[in-house]
């Protein structure tokens, strides 16, 4: 038999690599000879590189780059499919742990982010893919496109490297020195959000706070943001802003389009490409994968949908394990390829109790699924 084990992780209990290991470790108990496919899915923040490289192989390059503080780092990026793409997750170099105990989205950039793009644009690859989460920055992208060799003004005609605290000062944006070396290149950005860039669930009102910014910073922020709209839309004729995911990443949504030219798409459909999933999934017996919560949000493209309309296409069974399930926001799933919903909690307690068992639930309950199938 073959097994293809495709899971998101179980947020604040388990990684999908761990999920992975105990899956397999269970199914090689009650089928030792079967064919199993490991594939940790990625969501754009803090693992992904390793979760790509884990599910399809490569190299991970390390590079030295800016932290969200223009200071000296070393970060890293993955290549794979034999070096044709690359994969950057922009939180291993502009990401909230790095700011440490000194937060603060006016002064933070994503310098790095660009450098990295840059690095990966000159080793000769076909495809970038990058990650967006986890971010400490509000720039919309511009440090990393100033990395990249784009030059922003103010009024005054001076050049400058635009933070989330100036965004507000941008008068004109020049891409014509943007490094050749990305010509031809396809630039994909994973983003499961889809805010706009500025507004009440733009990137400053919604996300900044977790960033450190208290209620006027979050305003001098939007009002940055919005400026930015304004410039970039006098730069290449469009109005990004309302485009769902613009406002991923204090706005590295729309730094990614207006920039870089790349394409947002949702973390699982770039992970099904990249692992070449329906070839994969052609010759599997069962599918197995999940997430910490199946609700009304699954329904909306995450790792369930994604993995269940792929599989439906070629007839194969789904098993999703879940942390918990909210069943009546869940039916559509049956019809959208799952076979079936199986949440791993065994006993009715609140969850931060069932919390400290995830690994010995979920082992039980895989044991039971595979008990069953045998």
């Amino acid at each position: 038999m073959k097994f293809v084990i495709i899971p998101d992780s179980f947020k604040g209990t388990l990684s999908s690599l761990q999920i992975c290991k105990i899956t397999a470790e269970k199914i090689r108990e009650h089928f030792p000879n079967s064919e199993i496919v490991e594939i940790p899915v990625a969501d754009g923040g803090e693992g992904s590189v390793d979760a790509f490289l884990s599910a399809v192989g490569g190299e991970k390059i390390k590079v030295k780059v800016k932290n969200p503080y223009f200071e000296n780092m070393e970060s890293y990026f993955g290549l794979i499919d034999g070096g044709k793409t690359a994969v950057i997750e922009m939180a291993s170099c502009a990401g909230l742990p790095l700011v440490e105990k000194r937060p603060n989205p006016r002064l933070t950039t994503t310098y790095g982010v660009g450098e990295l793009m840059l690095a990966a644009a000159k080793r000769g690859v076909k495809k970038i893919i990058v990650g967006l989460g986890g971010s400490a920055t509000n720039d919309g992208g511009c440090g990393a496109a100033v990395a990249a060799g784009a030059k922003f003004y103010n009024k005054m005609g001076q050049e400058f490297i635009p933070v989330g605290g100036t965004t507000i000062d941008i008068d004109r944006i020049d891409f014509s020195e943007l490094d050749e070396a990305f010509r031809n290149i396809e630039i994909v950005a994973m983003c499961d959000i889809d805010n706009p860039m500025y507004g009440p669930s733009g990137a400053s009102y919604v996300f900044a706070p977790q960033k450190g910014a208290d209620e006027n910073c979050v305003k001098e922020l939007d009002q940055g943001i919005k400026n930015l709209s304004k410039v970039i839309e006098k730069t290449i004729g469009k109005d990004i802003s309302k485009i769902p995911g613009t406002g991923a990443a204090g706005a590295m949504g729309a730094g990614m389009i207006a920039f870089f030219d790349a394409k947002l798409q949702m973390g699982i459909q770039t992970v099904l490409e990249a692992v070449q999933f329906d070839q994969e999934i052609a010759d599997a017996d069962y599918i197995f994968t999940g997430e910490g919560k199946l609700d009304s949000q699954s329904l909306r493209g995450k790792v369930v949908m994604g993995v269940g309309k792929r599989a439906k296409q070629q007839g194969k069974k789904v098993i999703v394990i879940t942390g918990g399930a909210e069943d009546k926001e869940i039916e559509q799933v049956y019809d959208m390829g799952v076979t079936a919903v199986i949440p791993i909690n065994r006993l009715p307690q609140d969850f931060s109790i069932s919390r400290q068992y995830s690994t010995e639930n979920l082992s039980y309950t895989v044991d039971n699924i595979l008990r069953l199938l045998k």
